[in-house]
């Protein structure tokens, strides 16, 4: 890089604090930091929920997986979360941003406390937290190793300086930030990434053009939809990990539905989400199908050829561009799992443990989130420095064995607890369930002396904690029915359709803790919300 990229990624860096501070003026409250207030047009949640599922990854271990098999980078990762974003168009969008329209919460599991019971809401809660600090530790590390290529900063480095810029804007914005700055962000890779595409088919025009180039015997194998470790009982397994994960499993993504203004607008921004992630990939992947003929990769696995590719290719100033489509997408996970963890600290752990978090007024709350959003960053990026130890192996492992493998456990009880057929499921079927995928996630992946298993297929690892769970959260359910009215009140409240129907919800919770309280009816608006719930007579907004 020369004068010209740093720049470029200077001004990018500007650019996003400058959005941060703006959007520090539309924030007054919890629900402004958290939910956008209910104001998010559906277009920028669409966008912004496609893009808070990107990050460098994709550029490191995905391109190592595109560097080594060919398509099977694209049918076994963006094709099930295009697949599973569409499914949850109807089935699941709508009912989370109920969650904020009906319930009046402000992060994702706040309703687990009346759906199932407080121990589940905390078991959930806190694994989810600790399982995103790895995640999202993964995520810096991966994007300080792109860095350390452009640039020779060291992985420490790389990760203080995106970290650090993240949490400025991020912290004092919210997810208003979070959501035009992944807009913004939107943009420079929408520029950066058909850039690159096209000088990489011109420099295939080396080769004999594009139809030569993919007979070549280096992309041998490259135009199958599953190769290597990726085959068919992946492909599978991955579909249903990504239907829960990207419809509410990682809060972020429920976030962006709860901050549009109504169900239907959450169901137009999960099919403008899902059309994105069906066609955009294809664009970004195809210099990655393309690399082994334009590059030679210096790690084995192949994670570094797409930044070779680009440090080689581009010219200066697009350099620069592409660098900063990289941190675009790492900054927009980031920031949004940060806001989204910030959430649920705030709002379902600290009242549980704390009596002054239970009394924290509007400004006490917002502080909290602010300073719990920091500290999540802080302790992720120090995760980074430990990403390529032998615990977590390498930055692709730990997205793919540890978040795919562990996310369902932890996603299952949350999003099926929405839905009207799993309404006899309650604290025992969820925490059940969740406990035996934890454990099953363990003894497929390790002995009991830590040590790791080499003979178990990767498609199992991330399989087997999900079907157990599933299996169990349905059986246990059956076998021993929860379904009190209280919590069928609060099915039938996310399941309703404006039309005449009254459902009356749990009474006023005593603990202190955020509960949620109040009739759903059609006849108007009326009482108050606190950190205690919220009561009155809420117009029940129209929607799928």
């Amino acid at each position: 890089m020369n004068g010209l990229d740093w720049a470029v990624l200077v001004a990018y860096f500007g650019v996003m604090t400058a959005i941060g501070v703006w959007s520090h003026k539309r924030v007054d409250n919890v629900s402004d930091f958290f939910t956008a207030g209910g104001r998010m047009p559906w277009w920028l949640s669409g966008i912004s929920h496609h893009m808070s599922g990107y990050s460098a990854v994709m550029f490191t271990g995905y391109a190592g997986i595109a560097y080594t098999y060919g398509v099977t980078s694209y049918v076994t990762w963006a094709l099930p979360i295009a697949i599973g974003v569409l499914m949850g168009a109807k089935l699941f969008a709508p009912r989370l941003n109920r969650l904020r329209s009906r319930l009046h919460v402000a992060s994702p599991l706040e309703y687990l406390k009346d759906r199932y019971n407080v121990p589940t809401q905390q078991a959930l809660a806190w694994s989810g937290i600790l399982l995103k600090i790895v995640d999202v530790g993964a995520k810096w590390a991966a994007i300080a190793t792109l860095l350390s290529v452009f640039t020779g900063v060291t992985l420490t480095q790389g990760i203080l300086i995106t970290g650090g810029i993240t949490a400025v804007y991020c912290t004092i914005g919210g997810l208003w930030a979070d959501a035009l700055t992944e807009l913004g962000q939107f943009v420079i890779q929408l520029l950066a990434g058909l850039a690159m595409l096209v000088i990489a088919l011109h420099k295939i025009s080396d080769h004999g053009g594009l139809s030569k180039a993919l007979d070549s015997p280096k992309l041998a194998g490259h135009g199958d939809g599953f190769a290597g470790p990726y085959l068919t009982v992946f492909f599978i397994a991955y579909l249903f990990i990504k239907l829960f994960e990207y419809n509410g499993g990682m809060w972020n993504q429920a976030q962006r539905y709860m901050a549009t203004g109504s169900p239907r607008q959450a169901t137009r921004s999960a099919l403008l989400s899902a059309g994105l992630w069906f066609v955009w990939p294809v664009i970004l992947f195809i210099p990655m199908w393309l690399s082994p003929l334009l590059v030679t990769a210096k790690k084995p696995d192949g994670s570094d050829a797409y930044g070779l590719m680009t440090e080689q290719l581009l010219p200066h100033g697009l350099l620069g561009l592409v660098v900063v489509g990289f941190f675009s997408h790492t900054m927009a996970m980031c920031s949004s799992d940060a806001n989204a963890i910030a959430a649920v600290f705030t709002r379902d752990v600290a009242p549980v443990f704390s009596r002054a978090a239970r009394a924290w007024n509007a400004r006490a709350g917002l502080i909290a989130g602010r300073v719990t959003t920091v500290a999540f960053l802080g302790l992720s990026m120090a995760v980074a420095t430990q990403v390529d130890s032998p615990t977590f192996k390498d930055i692709i492992t730990v997205v793919i064995k540890w978040v795919a493998g562990l996310m369902g456990p932890i996603a299952i009880p949350f999003i099926l607890g929405l839905l009207r057929p799993f309404r006899r499921s309650g604290p025992t079927a969820a925490l059940g369930s969740w406990a035996a995928g934890l454990l099953a996630f363990f003894f497929v992946n390790y002995h009991l002396d830590f040590s790791q298993h080499t003979d178990v297929k990767l498609e199992y690892q991330v399989a087997l904690p999900m079907v157990i769970s599933l299996v169990l959260y349905i059986l246990i359910g059956l076998v021993k029915p929860e379904d009190t009215p209280e919590r069928v009140a609060i099915v039938e409240t996310l399941n309703t359709d404006d039309d005449g129907t009254t459902v009356t919800l749990p009474a006023p919770d005593t603990t202190g803790t955020t509960g949620t309280t109040g009739t759903t009816g059609t006849t108007g608006t009326t009482g108050t919300t606190g950190t205690t719930g919220a009561s009155g007579t809420t117009t029940s907004p129209s929607g799928v």
